[in-house]
């Protein structure tokens, strides 16, 4: 027998931690700030529904008598769940990877909240709870000495101990036999947590943003409530308040006028369409009341994108406009083939351990567009700015298109045309059409610049093909605030976005290149009757020649060997689209024919 065989009676030695504090710490930057919140919240919830009754309560909400004592306000979060015993304390909090409920790879890790919530705690994590009428608590820190996680040494009655009885005078209001309260200490003794971390949106009503934001509903039974207004006189109950946390599913029942859902490849698609009112802005401060997509996953809310990633992700989904008002919302479906989980940190929701599909998603969800949705964009582009120059704009180019070679050729066994696969002038060989990189794995969709064809030299005895035609401009939408069209801060000091999906070019008419040269014509010109729009026109006429041609030239280089997907989403970016109008001398002069064109001889500037 083996010397650990005999030392151990077993085989293996199982594997230690040398050195905890910073393994906690690393992982704990991988989380959201507010991660926190989420971790206790579903503790708490667990914990009411592992009750006979499976109903509960669970408050945000300053530890008040801890104030009374110290001055200080800390954040606590309690419920009436089965509670623990001090026993039970120790054994779950202080171990890593230890939790009450059945750990698993689809569930609970059990090193949420340790992670989360004690790498922003280092002060400490203090845990009141009672079960069958007795209570316990223990103080979760970060020694300062040793930098190491674990239970806090105290004393009572010359006894040192990490875990000791509590009296029921300090038992919160809602616990009756069994419960928790865990409250937040933060980084230092006299740190305030019930402010907002930095950068937190709506900082008076965070917990309840952040919750609202991050769960699509609560179990049945279970109520939520956070504190705002904890400043103000708690007499006055109509701004010192709980307010009761619903969820994002409440609030999109109240205020969407259509919804419906659209199956997708192992995964379905849930949209709402939002009522055109005031509650968009007004509840923005509770929920993500505007346009927004996320990923569904047991009643919670992954990878939530908003404000201009939200948007962004929205055109890619086909909502080119009208984005303020829709939802998506996509649940992947788990089988035997896929196994849908989260990171450690529950970041970021995974199929097979690898990153949600959105590309092929938003591709089928475009092809696929639910008839209301199409409607809605359709309105929208109605209201966008007049292209009357676009007719003219396509004139002028047709004479050039030549100079851009933007021929496609494919191979096609009926093909008239002889193509040599080899050649890598200009071309070469596009990627697959399946392949996910760099552009999102579109290419070949309703739209695309380039399709799924090859780019080519014609060469004797080459490979029989066929030439594709490919409509190389793009579909144009001027947008601006003050239509309605644009909501800032998307597109903010920005040109243009060209969506290669849909191969359409948004572009911003509250740029200030665009305005302020149309405010220098309107000066030299005056504001007379008609001028303005003849002279708005204008410069758009031009600027918008410059960001088409930019976007039918890039098309010229997909597939070359030279350019990859990424080099070309570079190229088409916001920021590149907004350096192709930088320079403004032959837009100017170009701009000076048309006016004098139309409006009679104008003297030079």
């Amino acid at each position: 027998m083996s010397h650990h065989a005999s030392l151990h009676g077993e085989k293996t030695r199982p594997l230690t931690v040398a050195n905890t504090g910073f393994l906690l710490d690393r992982m704990g930057e991988d989380c959201h700030p507010l991660q926190f919140l989420r971790e206790l919240t579903q503790n708490s919830i667990e914990s009411i529904l592992r009750t006979d009754e499976k109903k509960g309560e669970i408050v945000w909400d300053v530890d008040w008598k801890l104030l009374s004592d110290t001055g200080y306000y800390k954040l606590s979060i309690t419920d009436n769940g089965d509670g623990m015993t001090g026993d039970e304390m120790v054994k779950y909090i202080n171990q890593l990877s230890s939790s009450v409920s059945e750990q698993s790879f689809i569930g609970n890790y059990g090193v949420g909240a340790k992670i989360s919530a004690a790498t922003r705690n280092h002060a400490g994590l203090v845990y009141l709870s009672w079960k069958s009428g007795k209570g316990a608590m223990i103080h979760l820190w970060r020694d300062p000495d040793t930098a190491q996680y674990g239970l806090k040494q105290f004393e009572i009655g010359g006894v040192f101990m990490h875990c000791g009885e509590v009296e029921d005078e300090v038992k919160p209001d809602i616990i009756r036999d069994h419960g928790t309260r865990v409250v937040l200490l933060g980084m230092a003794g006299d740190a305030n947590t019930m402010d907002a971390p930095a950068g937190s949106s709506s900082p008076s009503r965070w917990v309840a943003k952040y919750l609202n934001g991050r769960y699509f509903r609560f179990p049945e039974g279970v109520t939520i409530k956070a504190r705002e207004g904890w400043t103000l006189p708690r007499e006055n109950r109509d701004t010192n308040v709980l307010r009761t946390v619903t969820g994002q599913e409440q609030y999109l029942k109240k205020h969407a006028e259509a919804f419906g859902t659209l199956q997708l490849n192992k995964a379905v698609a849930y949209w709402w369409i939002l009522k055109d009112d005031k509650f968009i802005s007004q509840l923005s401060g509770t929920y993500e009341s505007a346009g927004h997509v996320a990923a569904l996953y047991k009643d919670e809310l992954y990878e939530l994108q908003t404000g201009r990633a939200g948007t962004a992700r929205l055109q890619q989904f086909g909502v080119i406009l009208g984005h303020r008002r829709v939802i998506i919302y996509v649940e992947p479906q788990a089988d035997e083939l896929s196994r849908v989980t989260t990171n450690t940190a529950r970041t970021q929701l995974m199929v097979n351990s690898e990153p949600l599909p959105w590309a092929e998603w938003a591709a089928e969800f475009r092809e696929n567009m639910p008839p209301k949705l199409s409607e809605l964009v359709k309105e929208a582009a109605a209201g966008t700015s007049a292209d009357d120059h676009t007719k003219s704009i396509r004139e002028r180019l047709q004479q050039i298109l030549d100079l851009y070679k933007l021929s496609r050729y494919r191979p096609s066994p009926n093909g008239t045309l002889e193509i040599d696969m080899d050649a890598i002038a200009r071309g070469g060989r596009s990627r697959p059409s399946n392949d996910t990189r760099g552009t999102g794995g579109t290419s070949g969709t309703k739209g695309g610049a380039a399709g799924s064809a090859y780019s080519a030299y014609l060469k004797k005895d080459g490979v029989p093909g066929e030439e594709v035609k490919i409509n190389p401009f793009p579909e144009v939408h001027w947008v601006s605030v003050k239509d309605n069209t644009r909501v800032a801060p998307d597109l903010e000091d920005r040109a243009a976005r060209y969506l290669p999906e849909q191969n359409c070019l948004i572009i911003n008419a509250d740029f200030r290149v665009f305005t302020d040269m149309i405010e220098k014509w309107n000066r030299e010109l005056g504001k007379g009757t008609g001028v303005s729009d003849i002279v708005r026109n204008a410069v758009r006429n031009w600027f918008q020649q410059a960001l088409e041609e930019t976007i039918i030239g890039i098309q010229a280089l997909q597939g070359a060997k030279e350019w990859t997907d990424e080099d070309i989403r570079k190229a088409t970016s916001e920021e590149a689209l907004t350096a192709a109008v930088m320079q403004r001398y032959h837009v100017y002069n170009s701009v000076k024919r048309e006016l004098g064109s139309k409006l009679g001889k104008i003297q030079a500037a």
